[in-house]
């Protein structure tokens, strides 16, 4: 045990010396040595080699160090505590929680940020960290409803954040370096700012080290000493919690460097709790300091070109797939839900009734808005006016919400996945690479490049998911957490692309968003031309769909050609998934909303599944674009952006209902 503790203990000194060393070379480079003793501590004013060096390489190797090592504490603290090896601020949204809170701060209270920027932070990490436990306290905290309660409310604060961005465009370049994790400094303050309180946060891990080794015993034995758990593991996740707001109100958000360091100092030895509350943080430090060396290697001089934060998620999100297996599946975290309404005998009915509230939901759209007077009603002249830009909207909404709704069937049916969908999956992200593949390969890409690019994204990500599925045997927890990992991943190199200050990231970011106000008729015809086949073809596959869930030794004696039926269903997933997205964005959860409410209606079959989803994703989109452009007029919400904000509520209050 000694040894394995001094092992890990050299490891992490070499790698935060290698770091160290990386370091040095390169601010040799800048400065020659003997010159660093003056410029760390009284700089010539005439000589900007040394200004440099004190205001801002030497402040930024010191912030990579100490954010590290805070983020390597914190996620030590949080796996501890709550036994969980993929806990870590990243996972669990507390990172999320602190940047939603400190942006709405910059954008509308501003005063709140000089002296009291660290309370805004933790204000909204606490808000989320309760939110994450209420949600998985239905499940009793299992491991795998935890993470998945912590991304997926990443996935909404994230929403809010974009909207937010959209709406502030004066912001928006500072805003996505901030928010992706930037180490430039200009100044000492971020230092004297993150010391002190760094330290005050150590010396009371330090005190609470020994009672929380208890932990490790169960709580019936922990109770028997006269140890309150309670407290003990409130007091150890509020220190987590302020270590991460101090990091992510200084830097903003450096995302699975806390994952990773826990993991790397059990896997170098270090196997008691003690151990690790050393060992975690220094390799927090260098892992972040050495990734920041890159970053700075990589942006040549430039210190904003590649944010240290998105170099990290790119990195981190690969580590979360390695790791999914350490979690123990369970086959009732996300187990079929029962309290779901038997199957109506008359869907002919319903369709009917779905069909006239989506007549209904698109003539408002199309009539109903605001103007500087008021409220109005658009007839005569006004809706011939009007028609021109508020048909092709409310057109390619329709269109694109009822693909997601049908691709959102499909996806749960093949994985037998409850919570699937393109959006929550990552399938709608691996489009948006396809997208950015097609500006970086045309300045101006047409629409069958888009397509055809977007195809690739969405089925090479598809492919993904089905091969992690075969291997976790089709377990739906793991699947869920690979396609969230998948588009953390995914989501770094869009943010790396749009921090990077390319004139076309406004426009991609409005494209992520789920806009709709640049559709006009070329759009729709392009739209329908895609949407018609597909939306035909996807009910052809009803048998099989029925068929999938009684498993693969009934589907062989019913005649079903499994790699064929499964191939064929993941093409048709990813044209329906690039077709919507290309046409309303990947941010709209149309996807998960309209299967769960076609069954919530009755409607089991397959078929009839498809259909309603179909009809009801359709409504979704029509009523997002129209809330959009009304809710805060004379500004606009992109309509995918606004269904995303519907349905991340939507995924959180069903997690909680399924435990009950």
């Amino acid at each position: 045990m000694q040894a394995s503790s001094s092992r890990s203990f050299a490891l992490a000194t070499c790698l935060a010396l290698l770091a160290l060393t990386w370091a040095a070379l390169r601010l040799g480079t800048q400065l020659p040595f003997i010159l660093w003793p003056q410029a760390s501590l009284h700089p010539a004013i005439e000589d900007v080699r040394q200004l440099l060096f004190h205001y801002s390489s030497l402040p930024r190797l010191i912030t990579a160090i100490l954010c590290g090592a805070a983020l390597g504490l914190a996620s030590t603290i949080f796996q501890h505590v709550l036994r969980n090896p993929l806990a870590s601020p990243t996972t669990l949204g507390v990172e999320a929680g602190a940047q939603l809170a400190l942006v709405i701060a910059t954008i509308w209270a501003p005063f709140l940020l000089g002296a009291g920027r660290e309370f805004v932070a933790i204000a909204g990490a606490l808000a989320v960290t309760g939110l994450i436990f209420a949600v998985s306290s239905a499940r009793g905290f299992s491991s795998l409803t935890l993470i998945l309660a912590g991304l997926v409310t990443s996935l909404f604060c994230g929403s809010l954040v974009v909207a937010l961005k959209l709406l502030n465009q004066e912001y928006i370049s500072s805003l996505y370096i901030w928010g992706a994790g930037s180490l430039a400094q200009q100044d000492w303050s971020v230092v004297i700012y993150l010391l002190p309180r760094l330290l005050v946060c150590a010396l009371l891990t330090a005190l609470l080290a020994r009672p929380l080794v208890v932990l490790t015993l169960s709580d019936e034995s922990a109770s028997a000493l006269g140890v309150s758990l309670r407290l003990l593991r409130l007091a150890a996740l509020f220190i987590a919690v302020l270590l991460t707001a101090f990091v992510t109100s200084s830097v903003g958000i450096i995302g699975f460097i806390g994952l990773a360091s826990p993991q790397i100092a059990r896997l170098a030895g270090a196997r008691r709790f003690q151990e690790r509350l050393v060992v975690a943080p220094l390799m927090g430090a260098g892992l972040l300091l050495l990734v920041d060396q890159a970053a700075q290697s990589v942006s040549g001089g430039f210190s904003d070109f590649l944010p240290t934060g998105a170099i990290t998620a790119l990195l981190g999100a690969p580590l979360l797939l390695w790791l999914l297996p350490q979690l123990k599946s369970s086959s009732t975290d996300l187990a079929p839900d029962s309290t779901t309404p038997a199957t109506l005998h008359k869907p002919a009915f319903l369709f009917p009734l779905l069909v006239a509230v989506l007549l209904l939901a698109t003539i408002i759209g199309i009539m109903v808005g605001r103007s500087v007077a008021g409220w109005s009603i658009a007839d005569g002249e006004m809706l011939s006016a009007l028609a021109e830009w508020r048909v092709p909207r409310v057109s390619v909404a329709l269109l694109g919400g009822a693909m997601l709704g049908m691709a959102g069937v499909l996806l749960q049916r093949l994985t037998r996945n409850p919570v699937a969908s393109p959006e929550v999956l990552g399938i709608g992200t691996g489009v948006a690479i396809g997208i950015l593949l097609s500006m970086v390969i045309s300045t101006a890409p047409s629409r069958s490049l888009q397509l055809a690019m977007s195809f690739v994204g969405a089925f090479a990500v598809l492919a993904v998911l089905l091969w992690r599925g075969i291997r976790s045997r089709s377990a739906p927890d793991q699947l869920l957490l690979t396609g969230v990992a998948l588009s953390a991943f995914l989501d770094a190199i869009i943010v790396s692309f749009i921090a990077l200050g390319d004139p076309r990231a406004a426009q991609l970011l409005a494209w992520l968003a789920g806009s709709t106000y640049r559709a006009d008729a070329a759009t729709v015809w392009a739209t329908l031309a895609m949407a018609a086949p597909l939306l035909l073809v996807a009910p052809l596959f009803s048998r099989q769909l029925d068929i999938f869930p009684l498993g693969e030794e009934t589907a062989r004696e019913l005649g079903i050609d499994l790699r064929f039926s499964r191939l064929a269903i993941m093409g048709l997933t990813a044209l329906l998934t690039a077709a919507s997205v290309l046409a309303i964005g990947p941010l709209t959860f149309a996807g998960l909303v309209g299967p769960h409410l076609s069954r919530a209606l009755g409607l089991r079959r397959a078929f009839e599944q498809l259909i309603g989803a179909g009809l009801i994703g359709a409504i979704l989109m029509v009523l997002a674009d129209w809330l959009g452009r009304i809710v805060i007029f004379p500004f606009q919400l992109p309509a995918g952006l606004v269904a995303a904000l519907i349905g991340v509520p939507y995924l959180i209050w069903h997690l909680t209902r399924r435990g009950r």
